[in-house]
């Protein structure tokens, strides 16, 4: 998903990195690594299937008269929209990689701001402001003086390498792990307005490829000695669960959603997966575009967090060959139909490249169509139902709006002035 150097994070191990300036809010805070981990990156390109309609409700079926019906409940999106108190159109973001005030020099004005929270323990997410947990307080405030949604992406699970899962069964490590948890919803609580939450990115495809069948239930997790969690299976599925739970009980107002991996098996058997973790409890599925700029994959010597995957790697606007986005969007349309719960979609971590007929490019200045193809077509999205799409670069060496030449200023202002995508 994206190489552990995280923007929007302090750099999991230097502590004070992310604490200062809030000019920088969603911006690079160093390029430190997450202590212990290997830098690696597992993403796949997020995909998705166009049918699965929505699960709209009966209908007025009155007797007499033409008032005799119930009105028609208010679609997911628009309702989850509503919530946000943002216009009924699908929603723009920025995530890491993106500050502040660089959105202030170029008029940007997003509906969402994504900020990662990393690490468990000594240099931890919850030790970049004090007191402890300020953080989310300082950050959200900023965020929301802006104009914009807070988007927390909490990622503590590879605080000791991505996919080393020993941890779900060290009780120092997991007691830890949940007190920052709880301290996150706490400190969500406190803010009284509604907060996204995405739990946990890659932690669920590496769930999947170690447990047992590729069965979350069948991975043992310390879980239930949590008081929120008591009567929770001790298992990686009861780790999803508890995360909404705990949620629920202690920040109404978080909206959570799960980011499915599609490293391996189809949209249904992922499905099914992910729901054994409780992800069609949350509120909002996180559809992993695709987190590298196309072009980075495509250089003779990519940077590591480049490589480790076969091509090809540029997706074709045409949709006639494969990757594409059609593919992309009857993935995921095929994965919200498997969790059953009819769940709005949101498009997270989305390269910022800009188009190029010439494979490759320089260090941040990768080719990629994604921003182009998204906010030009975007009434696909929201036919697929998406309430919203956040872009940011997934490692350090790709595109941001700091080196896109202003490409996303320029396609989210005509995507504004044109009203915007409908939801459905």
């Amino acid at each position: 998903m994206f190489s552990v150097l995280l923007f929007g994070c302090g750099g999991g191990g230097g502590g004070g990195g992310q604490g200062g300036g809030l000019g920088g809010l969603a911006g690079f805070a160093g390029n430190g690594a997450i202590p212990g981990s290997n830098g690696a990156s597992q993403g796949g390109d997020g995909q998705n299937a166009g049918g699965a309609g929505n699960t709209g409700g009966t209908g007025g079926t009155g007797g007499a008269g033409n008032t005799g019906g119930s009105t028609p409940p208010m679609p997911a999106t628009t309702a989850l929209v509503t919530t946000l108190g943002k216009p009924a159109r699908v929603l723009l973001g920025l995530g890491a990689g993106s500050p502040i005030d660089l959105m202030k020099s170029q008029d940007i004005r997003p509906d969402i701001v994504d900020t990662y929270l990393v690490g468990v323990g000594a240099g931890a997410w919850p030790s970049w402001n004090s007191p402890d947990g300020a953080y989310i307080t300082f950050t959200a405030q900023a965020i929301q003086a802006y104009g914009a949604v807070p988007m927390f992406t909490l990622y503590q699970m590879a605080t000791s390498g991505e996919g080393n899962l020993n941890i779900l069964n060290d009780a120092a490590f997991m007691n830890n792990y949940w007190a920052q948890v709880r301290l996150m919803y706490q400190r969500i609580a406190a803010l009284g307005t509604p907060v996204l939450v995405n739990l946990e990115p890659d932690f669920w495809g590496f769930v999947a490829s170690q447990a047992p069948g590729r069965d979350a239930t069948r991975m043992t997790a310390a879980v239930n000695n949590q008081p929120e969690c008591a009567g929770l299976p001790n298992t990686a599925a009861g780790v999803g669960q508890c995360l909404v739970q705990m949620g629920r009980q202690i920040a109404p107002k978080a909206l959570m959603g799960f980011p499915p991996a599609f490293w391996s098996g189809t949209p249904a058997e992922i499905g099914a997966q992910m729901k054994a973790v409780g992800a069609h409890q949350a509120d909002f599925i996180v559809a992993q575009t695709s987190d590298r700029d196309a072009g980075c994959r495509e250089v003779p010597s990519p940077p590591a967090e480049c490589t480790g995957r076969s091509g090809p790697f540029y997706w074709d606007e045409t949709n006639q060959t494969s990757p594409n986005f059609h593919e992309s969007q009857s993935q995921i349309s095929a994965y919200r139909a498997a969790l059953g719960n009819g769940l709005p979609i949101l498009w997270w971590q989305t390269p910022m490249g800009v188009p190029s007929d010439t494979p490759g490019g320089t260090d941040q200045h990768y080719r990629n169509n994604h921003v182009d193809y998204m906010l030009r077509n975007t009434q696909e999205y929201g036919d697929t139902y998406t309430f919203a799409i956040v872009f940011s670069p997934g490692g350090s060496h790709q595109t941001s709006i700091s080196t896109d030449g202003g490409q996303f200023a320029r396609l989210s202002s005509q995507y504004l002035a044109r009203g915007g995508a409908t939801l459905k």
